[in-house]
């Protein structure tokens, strides 16, 4: 799979609320579905479909443990939307600092012309 298609699975991921919970629920450590499913108003199944969203994203894997399926956080998939972001980091900030300056000149120049009143 090309990276930028692994990327847009990535992305498509985290855009749903839910699944986000879940990873910030796995930042904390390893969880079984039913440890991740007791916060939502939601059925196991439902559930399932989201983890199994997030694992062909590469954003969790699960593994087993006798009767248990413990899933866990792989931060790799995290890792390239962060470098993927960073890339446009210096670009925003040079953006917003020219914003931030030009407001700075009209606010400038609406109080010259209050005083001037």
């Amino acid at each position: 799979m090309l990276a930028s298609d692994q990327l847009s699975l990535t992305f498509a991921a985290l855009a749903d609320p839910t699944r986000r919970a879940i990873l910030a629920r796995l930042a904390k450590g390893d969880a079984t579905v039913g440890d991740l499913a007791e916060p939502f108003d939601m059925s196991l199944p439902a559930v399932s479909r989201h983890l199994k969203v997030l694992q062909r994203a590469g954003l969790i894997s699960q593994g087993r443990e006798a009767q248990w399926r413990p899933c866990r956080i792989e931060p790799k998939r995290l890792k390239e939307v962060n470098d993927w972001t960073e890339r446009y980091r210096a670009v925003w900030e040079e953006r917003f600092d020219k914003l931030d300056s030009y407001l700075q000149k009209l606010q400038h120049k609406e109080k010259s012309r209050a005083r001037k009143r």
